[in-house]
């Protein structure tokens, strides 16, 4: 690779939902530009970008990919995306350190769920937007009703600059058609002076329109959008050409730091290398052998060998400019997400903020011997993929696997076998229920034990009252003329409040109430803080039965989006799972419903969802409160618990 000023360099990543031919595009522009001496093709498994075997197993993007290619003088960075859900965290990582967005839009199915998400994020990251509608070729595409679709999305900025006509892609501007006139307006409007030539009938010459579409894109005014089929290489050049219209690296705010910074957008375990840090430079030069300072860590950082990447190969270079994207190996300290820069003056850059877990899985090794391994297997895939998480829930003594959905463990877990040799079961995670009453009670705890000697004599009455849903626990201490001595309470408090840790319906911790510790005595000698404790423990155990106990379920909020023709279908299954729907909102062709779901019903809805909606609909949840749990499911739980401690 020659060296490349930051002018000329153009990073884009592209997005869209899983299926609209992402990769396929990626693969297509590296084979136009001559990056590749032949065209990858994702079926088959010779994809420069899904080359990972796993990626080569389940046929679509895991990771994200990475490749570089010139076109006329300029270099091009491709980020490609994976389009599952599943996969998300990649999505955004990747996304963060691109100067522009492909979203791409498959001619045949139009707009999905993907590419709402895909114009969210755009929107939030503030990067200009270009659109590819893909597969045009292929029989019975609309593509008038794709593109009022995409134009209802998008808004006014959506500006056609190469159609499908035939069997060939034609410029919108070198050619007579439908669309010229609305193209050549969606131009104009991006400039005063054009916009005046425009009204005055005056012809808008190829300069002009250069002008504007580069005013438009980096104003965000504009959005270009091209069409062709990738698997067949139609209508690529013309889209190269369109993207070197984007803004060079030198436009980001962070170009203007006078300090080095780079951000770790990703990590890759390499066999050979170890840990592989994809790095984005945003200011500065990064040489070879020199040192810099992890501003997230505190802590400095020896600069080894630099490399650019082109899907699996790799290849050294001396310095890393403004605006490059390489990969870094033998960090000791660094961490997706981190900023490297410069000691003297450091810098920081905005960390992005990663897809939160949405499903839960428990995990048991298939060999007790296999324990330590596992968890070390775990901890590096979360190195990967931070969206991938693993835990020991000492409430359920289980060791939990968090993520985005059933294909991401799937994936996850074929990772653990293939590259740490171990297997795993799965089980369901036990739910965090909690205990919690709906009435009063009064209560005397008495604790006496004579063993020769000095004994122990603890004996407290407390008050057991409901509190507001949330509120948590409330110790009262409303003793007065000195029934029981000041030091002593304390030790009161503290027996009730691990008491509480284990209900006395199901084991579960009890919530939302108030301890109210009123009367009491102690003996001269005999009297301790261990019998105080005892004491307090007594009297949770023998009142709390008696003010009308209930279990609470976490219920959530959960957010789904789903194409509108499936909407009955997916509330209907809502409700079946004991869900209250709270609202729904139209998205183009597609509703969103925001609903109440109890935690425990939601095992298996990611999975049922995708049959439903034929793999277009997906959702997001998020905690909300605890609720009653109704009394016949109370009832199946309390015994679950009697047999289990049997």
């Amino acid at each position: 690779m020659k060296k490349y000023e930051p002018k000329d360099i153009r990073n884009v990543v592209l997005m869209g939902h899983s299926g609209s031919g992402k990769t396929t595009i990626a693969d297509a522009m590296l084979f136009k530009s001559g990056g590749s001496s032949r065209q990858g093709k994702v079926e088959d498994g010779t994809s420069v970008f899904d080359y990972t075997p796993a990626e080569i197993k389940w046929k679509v993007s895991i990771s994200l990919g990475l490749a570089w290619l010139e076109w006329k003088d300029k270099l091009i960075n491709i980020i490609d995306t994976p389009g599952y859900d599943d996969f998300r965290g990649d999505v955004v990582s990747g996304s963060r350190v691109a100067d522009g967005c492909i979203i791409v839009i498959n001619a045949t199915t139009g707009v999905e769920p993907g590419t709402l998400k895909a114009k969210e994020l755009a929107e939030s990251l503030k990067i200009p937007v270009f659109i590819f509608i893909n597969q045009v070729k292929k029989p019975n595409v609309n593509f008038d009703k794709v593109l009022k679709e995409v134009k209802d999305l998008f808004g006014r900025g959506v500006t056609a600059l190469t159609i499908p006509e035939g069997d060939k892609i034609t410029s919108v501007l070198e050619s007579d058609n439908a669309y010229k006139s609305d193209t050549l307006e969606s131009i104009a409007e991006v400039d005063d002076s054009l916009t005046e030539k425009y009204l005055n009938e005056e012809e808008l010459t190829p300069t002009d329109i250069e002008n504007g579409l580069r005013i438009g894109v980096k104003s965000r005014k504009t959005i270009p959008l091209y069409s062709g089929d990738a698997y067949n290489n139609i209508g690529i050049s013309e889209f190269l050409d369109g993207l070197l219209f984007l803004n060079s690296p030198m436009e980001r705010e962070e170009a203007k730091q006078e300090s080095f910074s780079a951000l770790n957008f990703k990590t890759m375990v390499d066999p050979h290398l170890g840990d592989l840090r994809f790095i984005r430079v945003f200011s500065g030069t990064l040489e070879a052998g020199s040192n810099v300072f992890n501003s997230n860590r505190g802590k400095e950082e020896k600069i080894n060998q630099l490399y650019v990447v082109k899907g699996k190969e790799r290849e050294e270079v001396r310095s890393l400019e403004t605006g490059m994207i390489g990969a870094l190996v033998k960090l000791k300290a660094t961490k997706t997400g981190d900023t490297l820069t410069s000691k003297g003056n450091p810098a920081k850059l905005p960390v992005f903020e990663l897809p939160p877990a949405q499903i839960r899985l428990a995990v048991v090794p298939k060999s007790k011997h296999d324990e330590e391994r596992v968890s070390v297997g775990l901890s590096k895939l979360n190195e990967e993929d931070p969206t991938f998480v693993s835990f020991y829930d000492a409430e359920t003594k289980q060791r939990i696997i968090s993520g985005l959905g059933e294909m991401h463990f799937n994936v996850m877990l074929d990772k653990l076998k293939q590259n740490f040799g171990v297997e795993v079961g799965t089980e369901k995670p036990r739910i965090h229920y909690r205990e919690t009453i709906t009435g009063m009670a009064e209560q005397q705890g008495k604790y006496k034990r004579q063993t020769g000697g000095h004994g122990q004599y603890g004996d407290c009455w407390v008050k057991f009252e409901p509190l507001k849903r949330g509120k948590g626990f409330e110790f009262v201490d409303a003793i007065v003329g000195g029934k029981i001595p000041r030091r002593f309470i304390p030790s009161v408090e503290k027996g009730l409040r691990e008491a509480i840790d284990k209900g006395v319906l199901a084991g579960y911790p009890t919530t939302d109430f108030k301890a109210t510790l009123y009367d009491g005595s102690f003996h001269d000698v005999d009297s301790s803080d261990f019998a105080f404790k005892i004491a307090a423990s007594m009297a949770f155990r023998d009142g709390m039965p008696r003010a009308n106990p209930i279990l609470l379920e976490p219920v959530m909020r959960v957010e789904v989006i789903a194409p509108s023709e499936f909407m009955g279908d997916v509330m209907g299954e809502l409700s079946s799972r004991r869900g209250k729907i709270e609202r729904t909102e139209s998205v183009s062709a597609y509703q969103k419903i925001y609903a109440l779901v109890p935690e425990t019903e939601l095992s298996g809805f990611s999975a049922s969802l995708r049959s439903q909606t034929q793999g277009m609909g997906s959702f997001l949840q998020e905690f909300s409160h605890y609720e009653m749990v109704p009394r016949e499911v109370q009832q199946q739980i309390i015994d679950q618990h009697k047999k289990e401690k049997e």
